[in-house]
């Protein structure tokens, strides 16, 4: 009987001392298109599912993602769930930046989305940005553990400066305001802008860039946008993967470079990373 309490207590121990490892993915798939060549979205759609079958992320934000892309990658991917709204008409027009999580794993406790412009409540385009553009949030709970945490998730605009200044400060606003337990937050993206423009410093000052504060030393391309050029490095790195100081601990970062008969399965590479809940 002491055998199998002292066995029993150290199955607890080990439960409670193993915090739950999370893998995490941002991903610019690029908008459903048949005008893309040997890029067009029936060519690729079968090599993008098959790619995230395999690494199946626990969370992932798309960018780009029409409602017929999304509907594709739930209904093939096992055990995804998304939440997002379109830019167009916060219904299903238009592109969305829609995050999935894992249902086995994930409880859905609240969600929402805002438009990156001075009246984020409705459909709207900011400033001097040639499109409308969203930000995604969803608070989840681990099934195991209890966790809660919030996940953020945007494509700035590629055009105007002063949108992507902008869009900036509200998000960074808006994560203050929707997270005001300060529970863990996720923040990633297309935000169209490199490491040394004073949005991403804005935002790094904040929040810590995955990629620095990992423990394993980054793996993969320095550049996440290879625009389907596969004969030439991938450098410009615009996707990003951003987490809150002091409650989250980056394991692993990598940048995805696969790719299928000198092809890659869209026009960006996905950024990935582990974490941990502390």
């Amino acid at each position: 009987m002491n055998k199998l309490f002292l066995i029993t207590g150290f199955v607890l121990l080990i439960s409670f001392a193993a915090p739950a490892q999370v893998n995490v993915m941002t991903y610019n798939i690029k908008y459903a298109t048949e005008n893309d060549g040997e890029n067009s979205w029936s060519k690729r759609k079968d090599h993008l599912t098959n790619q995230l079958k395999f690494y199946h992320p626990d969370i992932m934000g798309v960018q780009e993602a029409l409602h017929g892309q999304l509907e594709h990658i739930k209904e093939h991917v096992a055990d995804y769930q998304y939440v997002g709204a379109a830019r167009d008409d916060g219904k299903t027009k238009g592109e969305y930046s829609a995050v999935f999580y894992n249902t086995t794993k994930f409880e859905m406790l609240e969600e929402g989305t805002f438009w990156l412009s001075e009246t984020p409540k409705v459909p709207s385009k900011g400033w001097d940005a040639s499109f409308p553009r969203v930000c995604t949030w969803v608070k989840l709970k681990e099934k195991e553990g209890g966790k809660e945490f919030f996940v953020f998730n945007t494509h700035f605009d590629h055009e105007g400066d002063e949108a992507r200044e902008k869009s900036t400060q509200l998000i960074l606003d808006k994560m203050a305001e929707i997270n005001k337990e300060e529970k863990p937050a996720i923040l990633m993206g297309d935000l169209n802008l490199e490491p040394d423009t004073e949005p991403i410093k804005k935002i790094a000052a904040q929040m810590n860039d995955s990629k620095y504060s990992a423990q394993t030393v980054s793996f993969g391309p320095e550049g996440t946008f290879n625009g389907y050029d596969f004969k030439a490095p991938v450098e410009r790195r615009i996707d990003y993967i951003f987490t809150t100081k002091g409650n989250i601990k980056i394991l692993k970062y990598g940048v995805l470079s696969d790719s299928k008969d000198l092809k890659y399965p869209s026009d960006h590479l996905p950024v990935v990373v582990k974490l941990r809940f502390q």
